[in-house]
């Protein structure tokens, strides 16, 4: 760094999972590089296991760290906001910090929560029932109502996509429903899954598995419902539901426990920029992860333009993609890795057993292991509940690759 320019090789905007892993795989390549992340938060977080812990079956204070912890030694943490792009001058401008100026611009903010879309909710979070397990203060409350829970209706809802994580949705009801069968209350309570798409789930081999998780627990699906308000005290959910034909009707459900998750959207100083496609992501090539207008800046993980699932599995593919692809770049050579697409969400359908669901683009099957994927297995809960934890925060955060390297990679 030029400390009166602010000057770097590599800019990275987002200290995430994204930013963190992209700049230790770098690193690793290259340890003179000079790279700087543009972070404003003090704390980082392992966000796949907030379902874990609003089933009891984790503990929150393990899935936090301070940021100072997480960012790679030898990369620059400049503490401020990201504001607005300049690309023709290749600089970042910052809120307090002034304009950062690049050689190459790696570009992983994340997404947006959009709680406000929700009339209400914001106002009843965390109270008289109403929980996310996608805050990291309100999914130790999903389990407080879970665990005393014994009988009413509980309502779990999904928005439009895109969302990080498309089946932590339903992940919150089976892995409730899992507990209340242990019980043996289930009977007594009425669930209900509202689904603003039109599918349980985007890729098809994985929709009967699923679908036998359903009929055991007896969940009532209802399908192009998006929650548009909730009412804490009066504990209600307003739905706007849409038919065959489009016309869409506005419906009241009651409920004594409601899990919400929000509308998910492009960070807003990303839309306003000159990197964003028509819908607000950042336009990147879903193959190279270099942004197409723009052959010095790529970008990775949940606000890009890629039509993958948005996930962590995803991310820890596309670090070693951006990586080697931008230091072939700033070599001169031909970029020798390419994206498939892949993504995995771990399905967690019952307590002890997870459909550890993987694919790329198009829904292809993409498995790590050599099993069906398709079926629900004690194997792949213990991967998520006690090693990929491990594997995020020792190796993918340090820059050790493992299971990093898609099937497409050149």
């Amino acid at each position: 760094m030029d400390a009166q320019t602010n000057t770097f090789e590599v800019v990275i905007v987002g200290g995430g999972s994204a930013g963190c892993g992209v700049a230790a795989s770098l690193l690793k390549r290259d340890p003179s590089l000079s790279i700087a992340i543009i972070e404003p938060s003090t704390q980082h977080y392992y966000q796949p296991a907030w379902t874990l812990v609003g089933a009891g079956e984790f503990e929150a204070n393990k899935t936090v760290r301070d940021m100072a912890d997480c960012i790679p030694s030898g990369v620059t943490w400049l503490k401020a906001a990201a504001t607005t792009f300049d690309p023709a001058n290749h600089q970042v401008h910052t809120d307090h910090l002034g304009a950062v100026t690049y050689q190459y611009l790696i570009v992983c903010p994340g997404l947006t929560l959009n709680w406000d879309a929700i009339k209400g909710l914001k106002e009843s979070l965390g109270m008289y029932g109403v929980t996310s397990n996608y805050r990291y203060d309100l999914a130790p409350y999903t389990w407080e109502l879970v665990k005393k829970f014994h009988s009413g209706t509980a309502i779990f809802t999904q928005p439009a996509m895109p969302i990080k994580c498309a089946g932590a949705p339903q992940k919150a009801m089976y892995l409730s429903c899992s507990h209340w069968e242990h019980r043996g209350l289930l009977s007594g309570i009425n669930v209900d899954f509202h689904n603003a798409g039109g599918v349980l789930f985007g890729v098809k081999d994985y929709v009967e598995p699923l679908m036998q998780y359903v009929r055991r627990y007896g969940a009532h699906l209802n399908f192009n419902s998006t929650l548009i308000e909730v009412d804490g005290p009066k504990k209600t959910a307003v739905f706007q539901i849409k038919d065959a034909d489009g016309n869409t009707t506005i419906q009241s459900k009651r409920f004594d426990m409601l899990h919400v998750v929000p509308p998910q959207t492009a960070p807003a100083f990303i839309k306003a920029s000159p990197l964003a496609n028509a819908d607000g992501w950042v336009e990147v090539d879903q193959h190279t992860l270099q942004h197409v207008r723009f052959p010095n800046i790529f970008g990775l993980g949940d606000a890009t333009s890629t039509p993958n699932a948005k996930t962590l599995a995803a991310v820890r593919k596309q670090v070693v993609i951006v990586a080697e692809n931008l230091l072939a770049l700033k070599a001169g050579q031909a970029m020798p890795s390419r994206y498939d697409g892949y993504g995995s969400c771990p399905l967690t359908v019952e307590k002890g057993k997870i459909i550890l669901a993987e694919f790329g683009y198009g829904g292809k099957l993409v498995p790590t292991f050599n099993w069906d994927s398709t079926k629900p297995r004690w194997s792949a809960w213990i991967l998520k509940k006690y090693i990929l934890p491990t594997v995020y925060w020792r190796l993918m955060l340090k820059g050790r690759e493992w299971l990093a390297r898609c099937g497409a990679c050149g």
